[in-house]
Formats: structure tokens, C-alpha cells, sequence
């Protein structure tokens, strides 16, 4: 896989490139917004799309190949470091450049890489609203070293206070109100509702899991699939309906398939031809479980429990 370097989108503004038909394109039933995938290198396809070239992005959210040799199809998962870190900053580059000044960049990205990535994306301007952690607990079993059971979910905005930011859509129930059944959570002074949080930056929780084995969400011929409510989170959070949100690494297709669903105009790029069939095939059927069915809900390991003092039994017994 060539690491050849490729310019920044705002390199391209003002010059006539000519525009690329996507492999894929279909629009939403019910909403009308449309989705558009290419398949191919996106260093070599971002910068010749229009609205990255005007900076019309809304949101992207990145999952790119972790350089772990997993198998994805025809990508080259095992660079050489320096290449990879090339490949990374090319990629980063054409994201960040491609967004609106209310505009987010969200990277999954493993122990590995999320170091470089942060000094990289503070380099080139922008600012870092968060450095989350998703947590699961069916991590890959070792005997030499503490087993791997997160990935850093890095949340970055073009503009330090432009950022589209909804807290509504995700907020839970705090842990004074499921734990402590805590009177103070029911009467709160941040304007935010009763009972209610923003989510904390370390993120678990029903269906929160790595999508494994028989899940409901599993989708074979990819090695790597993130939990829809998962992508929801960040979607919800970070655009409105009707706003365009990328995927440069479209893979197993959740970033499109929340997206689509919650009628966000979607465009993404996937090297390989299958994967970029079968995610169309997914965003078409649509997300497993109903979109916000999860909202609200309690993420505290213990809850409450009321117990009875009759429950006592006598002295003696």
C-alpha cells in the first residue's frame, strides 16, 4: 500500500477538480437524505470531493486500520510505523481541513497511535473538547501483559467555542439517582432535567460491548465492528438532521447506518469493494434496535435496591 503523500483539501479551494460519481448512492425513504459511498483510497478520493474542498463537513468520524495485521480485506494493515504515521497525518489532515467552523472530528483509535494523533491534530489547530475511553469487558485474553479493554475515542472541534454540541439527545441517569436515590438529583440547577447527566467521558454499559459472536448487531466478513449506540452518542451529540457527516473508513458501515437513520446526510470511502457493498447493504436495512432506545438509561455498575425492614429476622432464628 502506497504511502505516497497526499495535499490537504484546503489546498485544493478555488482549483476546478473534476468531481467523482460515488459507487454507491441512494437516499433515506422516509427522511430523502441522501448517502454516498466511494470505494478506494481516501487520500486519493477525499480531495476531490466538492464539499471537502469548501469545508462543508459537519462531523467525520474516523475508525481507521489499527496497523495491527487484521484482516481487512485488501487493505495493507501492517505498515511499517513511520509509513502508517504518514498515512495517518495525510488522512487527518484532509479531515480536518474538509470541516465547517462548527464542525467535529471524532478517532477511535487504539493505545498505539492516540498519543500521535493528539499532538498532531493540536499542531495543526484543533482543540481537543475530549480524550474519552470506550470500556468493554470481553478484551483479547494474554498472559504477558494486562489485556487490552478500550479504545480512545478522541473528540476534536475546528473551532474552540463554534462546535455544534447537543447534550440532550445523550444524556443518562445519574449515579446520585441510581445508586444513592439522591433528592438532590431531582431538583438540579444546570437547566438539565431531573434525575439526568451528560454521559462521563469513560463509556460502558448496556449494549455498550464489543460486537462479537452471535450479537445481534454482528455482521460477518469484518474484523472490526463498533456497537451502534456507540455511534448514535457521537452523532446525536456532535449534528443536527440534515447535517453531512464522513466516515473515511466506512468498514463493517455503523457510521453510515446511525447516520442514515437519524437523517444526517452521509458520505464515506472504503478501500475494499466487498466491505463497501455489504455497509451499503446494512445502511439500507437500517440499525438493529430502535434509535433511542437506550436514551436516558442508567450506566452505574450497582443500582438501588429497596429492601424491606421486616426483612430483619428475629434474634435467635
Amino acid at each position: 500500500m502506497s504511502s505516497a503523500k497526499v495535499r490537504p483539501a484546503l489546498e485544493f479551494e478555488g482549483q476546478p477538480v473534476k468531481a467523482l460519481k460515488p459507487t454507491h448512492c441512494f437516499t433515506h425513504p422516509t427522511s430523502g437524505v441522501e448517502a454516498r459511498v466511494w470505494v478506494g483510497d481516501c487520500r486519493e478520493i477525499l480531495p476531490r470531493l466538492p464539499e471537502i474542498q469548501r469545508s462543508e463537513l459537519d462531523l467525520v468520524f474516523a475508525d481507521p486500520p489499527f496497523n495491527w495485521a487484521r484482516a481487512y480485506d485488501e487493505w495493507d494493515d501492517q505498515m511499517a510505523d513511520h509509513e502508517y504515521l504518514d498515512f495517518t497525518y495525510d488522512w487527518l489532515d484532509l479531515c480536518a481541513g474538509g470541516l465547517k467552523d462548527t464542525g467535529s472530528l471524532w478517532v477511535n483509535i487504539p493505545d498505539d497511535w492516540a498519543a500521535e494523533i493528539v499532538v498532531h491534530l493540536k499542531q495543526r489547530g484543533m482543540t481537543m473538547v475530549n480524550w474519552c475511553i470506550w470500556h468493554y469487558r470481553f478484551g483479547q485474553n494474554t498472559k504477558g501483559r494486562f489485556i487490552n479493554s478500550k479504545v480512545h475515542v478522541l473528540y476534536f472541534s475546528k473551532h474552540p467555542t463554534r462546535r455544534t454540541w447537543n447534550p440532550e439527545p445523550v444524556l443518562e441517569t445519574s449515579d446520585r439517582r441510581a445508586i444513592y436515590g439522591d433528592p438532590r438529583t431531582e431538583s438540579k440547577r444546570d437547566g438539565m432535567p431531573a434525575g439526568l447527566r451528560v454521559p462521563m467521558d469513560v463509556w460502558y454499559g448496556k449494549f455498550w460491548g464489543r460486537v462479537q459472536g452471535n450479537n445481534l448487531e454482528r455482521r460477518h466478513y469484518h474484523d472490526n465492528q463498533l456497537p451502534e449506540v456507540y455511534l448514535e452518542r457521537v452523532i446525536a451529540c456532535s449534528s443536527n438532521p440534515g447535517d453531512l457527516v464522513l466516515d473515511p473508513f466506512l468498514g463493517s458501515g455503523t457510521t453510515g447506518v446511525m447516520a442514515h437513520a437519524m437523517g444526517r446526510r452521509f458520505i464515506g470511502t472504503e478501500f475494499s469493494v466487498q466491505n463497501a457493498k455489504n455497509a451499503v447493504e446494512r445502511m439500507k436495512a437500517g440499525p438493529v434496535r430502535e434509535i433511542g432506545s437506550t436514551r436516558g438509561a442508567s450506566t452505574a455498575i450497582f443500582e438501588t435496591r429497596r429492601v424491606s425492614r421486616q426483612a430483619k429476622p428475629p434474634k435467635g432464628a
